[in-house]
């Protein structure tokens, strides 16, 4: 079992803490963590984009010229993709990017997203977080503790609205809960830092 430092929000080392192998331990998948970010930021894409085809552009009702007998060649409607304002042939319609991977894999992409992690020193658990008004000032103060100076992703057990607002304004910074920890948040963010409670659910989840 991987074993961290266990610290508190002075950034004192407090003690140690065990991480489950299964969860925190397992050997990085770089194709499958690929595969997961793949997978996240596809889904985030609007897919709204749109172009006419000839029958939805304005105009062009009738034949601009008679079939034959004019030396010029055929032509049904001033919209057709050839004339200026005509539609567009095969042009995009609003469409998901969505596709899923195995559930399987998914959870191997978030291990090895978590491990990865452990393995370059750039989890951070605290013993506990706990804030009596939102401030971010406390959070930044949290941060020069553990001089964390790039982008950092903070995780609690359940969902703080006290830590969630603390965190919101801070440039670079995101919190979200045990629950909704992922791969893309985890591989975009350089620090990690969790609660040992957090770490104890996201094991109990994917263990």
């Amino acid at each position: 079992m991987p074993k961290v430092a266990l610290y508190n929000v002075s950034g004192t080392q407090v003690g140690e803490i065990e991480l489950a192998e299964s969860v925190f331990g397992v050997e990085p998948n770089a194709h499958v963590l690929h595969d997961a970010v793949v997978m996240q930021r596809a889904s985030l894409r609007l897919g709204t984009h749109k172009t006419k085809g000839r029958s939805e552009v304005r105009g062009g009702g009738r034949k601009p010229w008679k079939q034959k007998g004019t030396g010029r060649a055929r032509q049904g409607s001033i919209r057709a993709a050839q004339w200026k304002g005509g539609g567009v042939i095969f042009g995009p319609t609003p469409r998901s990017y969505a596709f899923k991977l195995p559930k399987k894999v998914r959870r191997l992409a978030i291990k090895s997203a978590l491990s990865s992690k452990v393995i370059d020193n750039d989890i951070i658990v605290l013993d506990t977080l706990a804030i009596a008004t939102p401030r971010t000032k406390e959070i930044v103060s949290i941060f020069n503790n553990f001089k964390v100076e790039r982008k950092a992703l903070v995780v609690t057990a359940n969902y703080d609205e006290t830590v969630a607002l603390s965190v919101r304004n801070i440039p670079n910074a995101k919190f979200v809960s045990a629950e909704g920890i992922n791969v893309l948040d985890v591989l975009g963010y350089d620090k990690l830092i969790i609660t040992q409670d957090a770490a104890k659910k996201v094991e109990e989840v994917f263990a």
